[in-house]
């Protein structure tokens, strides 16, 4: 009776793990494609907006999930920026790909935040020679 319970505890956190992995890929799916469509030189807004919508289907799909990195909070709340931006623009929506831009490349730091560390005090470490 204990193993059967202690194995369907163990399937329901594994399925849970496999279901939060598939959300965190495909939001950042979503928003890779995005950032490519906003960086594209020939830029279209309408081609823009249908082709986001597109991709922001498979996000619907899923269920949202509970994220606890801060790097997957910012991912979550850029794809809500992007979604928002679309909804409400100006007529020209320059200033609005170059805002997006702006936090897509502050996400992108947000990722590869530990990365950039530096290493202090490298002269005061062991080294025996090896």
């Amino acid at each position: 009776m204990i193993k059967q319970n202690d194995e369907i505890q163990w399937k329901s956190t594994h399925n849970q793990k496999i279901l939060r992995l598939k959300y965190v890929r495909v939001l950042e799916k979503f928003v890779k494609r995005t950032i490519a469509l906003l960086k594209h030189p020939e830029f279209d807004y309408v081609l823009f907006k249908e082709l986001t919508f597109a991709n922001y289907e498979f996000v619907q799909k899923l269920e949202a999930i509970r994220l606890d990195s801060e790097y997957l909070k910012k991912l979550q709340e850029y794809s809500q920026i992007i979604l928002n931006t679309i909804a409400n623009h100006s007529k020209d929506f320059k200033d609005e790909q170059q805002f997006l831009l702006k936090e897509a490349n502050l996400l992108h730091k947000e990722k590869n935040k530990n990365n950039y560390k530096k290493d202090k005090h490298k002269k005061k470490k062991f080294n025996d020679g090896y």
